[in-house]
């Protein structure tokens, strides 16, 4: 029988945080993509049709007690590996990157649904093994077993961005579950080696965009393009901005990929350091928010969901906006509920429907 308490219960503050952030965002997609010539639906109007697709998925998901997601963990893991398999032989390529299955009228990127899926799992482990003192170095293998094979795969891809995403997600489950002190030193080590062990196992464009980071100024009209013109569009805005539809970086086509890993550029420009303020400040509420849900959670499950799909909303946020203003190398991280992309904003969506579900079942037991 259906308890009238979770109407009671439901989470408006989340879900109205996330629906501003995601009108804000097409409003923003609307800016920046105001010069274009489509011959489809513009990309602002697409966004809003992913946003009520998105919407959808996320009131679903309310509508089951989230604690039977638990005995479902490692089946919807096991359905992500096939996709990701999946991708490796039947994707569509697209700029030597091999990351969507096409189903004719939309493409699915299963990098971004494993991320999910991971949250899943990590919550179902962490949620009967986690202890007191914390995890030690050896009962690390198995979370370590589980989340190599997806990043394994969408390193294959190859996605630099998805899989620093998966395995940040991972380890900050791990890090709030509790880790021994000689583990935690054992994992910075690992954390300080694997990029310079790694640097020789990235492709030749992923090491361009080291380089880049590290010296853009090097290759101004090449490598070094995208990120000189992001950092000149927030500069640019100043203090309040140039005004809506106004900012000459995003309408005279000099910055590049302005609708998905560069929309806060277009943001900075035309709505300047107050504006760019108020949107942070409104991602902020959103992961207090998230981790204010985690911590009234009613089991261990619960807890670790809602802290799992809050980072996936945080580290999207602080890479892309490091990213954008040349603090960290461009990876194609989107911006959450705000950067254009369908399976990105669905995936999102997901996440705010388990967070929704883990409140308003706070107090069933």
């Amino acid at each position: 029988m259906f308890d009238r308490r979770l109407i009671y219960h439901f989470e408006w503050v989340l879900l109205l945080t996330v629906l501003l952030l995601a009108a804000v965002g097409i409003m923003n997609l609307y800016s920046a993509t105001a010069n274009w010539t489509y011959g489809a639906p513009p990309l602002y109007v697409k966004q809003l049709v992913w946003l009520g697709g998105g919407l959808v998925v996320a009131l679903i998901v309310c509508l089951f007690d989230y604690r039977h997601l638990q005995y479902l963990a490692v089946h919807f893991y096991l359905v992500g590996i096939g996709l990701l398999i999946a991708v490796a032989l039947l994707g569509r390529s697209t700029m030597g990157a091999t990351r969507w299955i096409d189903l004719g009228f939309f493409n699915v990127q299963p990098s971004e649904v494993i991320k999910v899926a991971v949250i899943l799992l990590f919550a179902r482990l962490l949620s009967k093994t986690a202890g007191p003192q914390g995890f030690g170095i050896k009962d690390l293998w198995r979370p370590a077993l589980w989340l190599s094979v997806p990043t394994l795969l969408i390193l294959k891809q190859p996605d630099l961005g998805t899989t620093v995403m998966v395995v940040l997600i991972a380890v900050t489950m791990l890090v709030f579950a509790g880790l021994r002190r000689t583990t935690a030193v054992w994992l910075s080590v690992l954390a300080l080696v694997t990029p310079v062990v790694g640097w020789f196992g990235l492709h030749d464009y992923q090491r361009a965009r080291v380089r880049t980071f590290l010296n853009p100024e090097a290759d101004p009209l090449g490598s070094g393009y995208h990120i000189i013109q992001s950092k000149i569009a927030v500069g640019s805005g100043g203090l309040f901005g140039k005004g809506f539809l106004q900012g000459t970086q995003a309408q005279l086509s000099f910055l590049p990929e302005r609708h998905t890993d560069f929309a806060f550029s277009v943001f900075a420009e035309e709505w300047g350091f107050v504006g760019c303020l108020l949107l942070l400040l409104l991602y902020l509420f959103l992961i207090a928010w998230g981790l204010y849900i985690a911590r009234r959670a009613s089991d261990p499950f619960g807890l670790f969901l809602a802290v799992g799909v809050t980072a996936m909303f945080f580290w999207h946020i602080v890479v892309n906006l490091a990213m954008v203003i040349g603090m960290l190398p461009v990876v194609g991280v989107p911006l959450p509920f705000f950067s254009y992309g369908g399976t990105s904003m669905v995936t999102m969506m997901i996440g705010v429907g388990l967070l929704m579900n883990v409140s308003m079942r706070r107090f069933m037991f």
